[in-house]
């Protein structure tokens, strides 16, 4: 299965993609993430926020991997703690299809994308940035495959 994180933004900073690069090479090859950065809609003084997070949505689709399942991270999505999250994978896995998750830009996610999910998913209330919701959302993808291949690195 691939997992595909779709995000707009810039550069992350090296300890984020140090971060993330070492939860990467921890799966396994039967559990493939790769991570796409988008460039940002236009902002500026004068522009739109909507109409910038409109042209994330539309880079988000053609970036999209074919026949892929969406998931979206939103924070009034659903929330899962980790033993969830971890059946939410294994059902992912079943599957046999493969999923792109969806990180939104500074001003969040075009409404379209948000009802184009199968999932909304909220990794916390609260409203974190973008650095490290990559970082978490890594993380906890990796603690997940952990619970269900018996690894000790989870312990409750």
């Amino acid at each position: 299965m691939r997992l595909t994180v779709l995000t707009p933004g810039s550069r992350m900073p090296r300890w984020v993609d140090e971060a993330v690069n070492e939860y990467r090479k921890r799966l396994p090859p039967e559990l493939k993430l790769e991570l796409r950065d988008l460039p940002l809609g236009g902002r500026g003084r004068d522009s739109n926020p909507m109409r910038a997070m409109a042209e994330e949505a539309k880079r988000i689709r053609d970036a999209m991997p074919a026949r892929d399942r969406l998931v979206v991270l939103d924070v009034a999505g659903k929330a899962f703690t980790t033993e969830q999250l971890a059946g939410q994978l294994e059902s992912w896995q079943m599957s046999g299809d493969n999923y792109s998750l969806v990180i939104g830009g500074p001003d969040g996610v075009d409404p379209s994308l948000l009802e184009q999910a199968q999932l909304r998913w909220s990794l916390s209330p609260l409203t974190l940035p973008h650095p490290l919701v990559r970082v978490v959302l890594v993380e906890q993808l990796y603690r997940a495959w952990t619970i269900n291949a018996g690894h000790p690195y989870h312990r409750s």
